[in-house]
């Protein structure tokens, strides 16, 4: 893979949510996020910062309706825009890991950008709204992103006693999970990190 700057520009119209969305890999952990739903942008952003990427992010849902449509939408949005941004994936890590702690709560993910879609969320909330998110939409939003993105995600909280902690570790956990899989290998530039052929 040269060193060229990866970006992925998804345009994603439906009767149920509208979404604009530019991500570059290679950032600075920049953004402007607005989906409508304050505490989830909040995720977004950290997400964008911890992973050094940057994301411009636009999302007009059925909010009167419900918080679903929206969450899931962003989360298949953002994966296609890495599935785009990485091409053929040559010379990536592919494979991401982090172990997130935030003050009394520690939050794991790992991520393979194996062509494969699959995903395991365990957050331990045991409240229906964090902020104004509805905290089951998490798992939808990491189940969208796997759909896109054609990847394995898995994330779990290991133990915590806020709520807010709980889903903010593991939107960290993930960006550096996700920052390692789409980081460069240099001793393998040019080379697919399978055995396959293809990923």
């Amino acid at each position: 893979m040269s060193d060229t700057i990866r970006i992925g520009t998804v345009n994603r119209n439906t009767t149920e949510t509208q979404i604009a969305l530019t991500l570059t890999v290679d950032g600075q952990g920049t953004y402007n996020v607005s989906t409508g739903i304050r505490f989830f942008d909040h995720m977004l952003e950290l997400f964008t910062r911890h992973g050094g990427f940057d994301l411009d992010l636009k999302v007009t849902g059925d909010l009167d309706v419900d918080q679903h449509h929206t969450v899931e939408d962003t989360g298949i949005a953002l994966g296609e825009a890495f599935l785009e941004a990485l091409g053929d994936k040559k010379g990536i890590m592919r494979a991401g890991y982090f172990v997130m702690p935030m003050d009394e709560t520690l939050a794991v993910a790992a991520v393979d950008l194996s062509g494969r879609t699959a995903y395991a969320v365990e957050t331990e909330v045991d409240v229906p709204i964090v902020g104004d998110l509805q905290t089951e939409l998490v798992t939808d939003f990491f189940e969208g992103f796997a759909r896109g993105a054609k990847c394995n995600v898995h994330v779990k909280t290991m133990y915590g006693r806020s709520n807010h902690h709980k889903i903010e570790a593991i939107f960290k956990a993930f960006a550096r999970a996700m920052r390692g899989a789409c980081s460069r290998d240099e001793r393998m530039k040019e080379m697919l990190p399978s055995t396959k052929g293809l990923l």
